[in-house]
């Protein structure tokens, strides 16, 4: 099973999902090169790190994200809901993790955004990734077809992802005129019909979001090119080691 392990909102089953505390833990696991997390703008156009338009589910604030200044969004607790073990946690900025995952580190940058919403989320979000010279780093994904088109207009040569919880037939077509070389897409929607022809077209395929062993086996056997997006690492990495003792155990009673 060789293939990539990508956290979803970091380690997000054991620690409160886009948070410090959960990048560092997904970093801690060793077979974890990627992370994938969500990028917002506060109101005074600062990039931040949540899942949720709204602050109600992962803080202890209220509200839409868009409509709190930087220093507001500071002071909620980013972490009690997930546990007290995790309480203060704070919502961080895109600089933070920025910061703690270069050269360490690949990105999944989505670009949470619907219609006008946030109005230079792109152009934001790609300076403080141009500020770490992270563009061979980051992928920047979005359900947002604007979003991606904007992306490309501000640099033609930025990797950009589709997500799609779906399996049109034109999606190679779609894919194309977007000009994305990534695609985040349910993990129920593919097969490896789906996948074979993705992968030789050049498009890189992440599969989300499979907690169970499973599902990751099932992957596996589709391609071994498509990227896991998994709320466990922990779960990737006991399959993977179980795949891999079971190959060496193949091997020696061959040589035997």
């Amino acid at each position: 099973m060789n293939n990539l392990c990508v956290a979803h909102r970091g380690f997000s089953y054991i620690a409160p999902e886009n948070t410090m505390a959960a990048i560092t833990m997904a970093m801690a696991e060793s077979f974890v090169q990627w992370v994938e997390i969500d990028t917002q703008l506060s109101k005074d156009g600062i990039p931040v790190v949540i899942h949720d338009f709204t602050l109600n589910r992962t803080t202890n604030g209220k509200g839409l994200v868009k409509d709190h200044t930087w220093a507001q969004l500071q002071q909620l607790d980013a972490g009690s809901w997930k546990s007290r073990a995790f309480r203060g946690e704070r919502i961080p900025t895109l600089d933070e993790v920025l910061k703690l995952s270069c050269g360490r580190l690949r990105l999944n940058i989505e670009l949470k955004t619907k219609g006008d919403m946030y109005p230079g989320l792109e152009q934001a979000v790609m300076e403080r990734i141009a500020y770490y010279h992270m563009q061979n780093d980051v992928v920047l994904t979005s359900f947002d077809t604007d979003a991606l088109r904007k992306v490309k207009e501000l640099n033609p040569n930025f990797p950009t992802g589709l997500i799609i919880d779906a399996r049109p037939l034109d999606l190679l077509e779609r894919l194309k005129e977007l000009r994305c070389s990534f695609l985040s897409i349910g993990a129920t929607h593919l097969d490896s019909t789906l996948a074979s022809m993705l992968v030789s077209a050049g498009i890189t395929v992440m599969a989300w979001t499979v907690d169970d062993a499973t599902g990751m086996k099932r992957l596996a056997s589709i391609n071994p090119e498509i990227m896991i997006c998994t709320n466990r690492p922990d779960v990737w990495g006991a399959t993977f080691l179980e795949h891999k003792q079971s190959f060496w155990h193949w091997k020696s009673q061959k040589r035997d």
